[in-house]
């Protein structure tokens, strides 16, 4: 994987795993909305993250992202089954993940959590609500933290 070689410094790669076309377009454009520059790609199931996260498949040149927007509810591989891949992986478990989904069901975060995911955010419906979300953890991931 390309360990951001060629990448600008103050450029954040995200990597959004979500289903949900609505959802992948709506982050993009609350996204659009922040100041931090950043590059985004999108898959929709877990193999697909898999896959890019390990340069296989049509990713061989996969970019290592920065940071990782997941949702838990997918296809083929759940949430929970790739932060457990992400999280054991040497080369993949310092990235941090974001669980970014609809549930609010207490075993679902605790679930999370209990395989070291980074946060867990209840997506909100409401756009302006969701644009706060997504202000708030630039705030914290993209301005106030240092990403390995």
């Amino acid at each position: 994987m390309n360990d951001n070689v060629n990448t600008p410094r103050n450029q954040i790669n995200i990597l959004l795993v979500e289903d949900n076309p609505a959802d992948v377009l709506l982050t993009t454009e609350a996204l659009k909305e922040c100041s931090t520059p950043f590059t985004m790609t999108a898959v929709n199931n877990g193999e697909e993250a898999s896959d890019y996260l390990n340069c296989r498949g049509r990713y061989p040149d996969a970019v290592r992202p920065d940071i990782i927007l997941l949702d838990i509810n997918l296809p083929k591989k759940n949430g929970f089954e790739l932060l457990s891949e992400i999280k054991e992986n040497p080369g993949l478990k310092r990235i941090p993940v974001i669980i970014l989904t609809t549930s609010s069901a207490k075993q679902d975060v605790l679930s999370a959590y209990e395989l070291y995911a980074n946060s867990y955010i209840i997506k909100p419906i409401d756009f302006d609500d969701f644009l706060r979300v997504i202000r708030s953890l630039e705030n914290f991931w993209f301005d106030t933290a240092t990403i390995p």
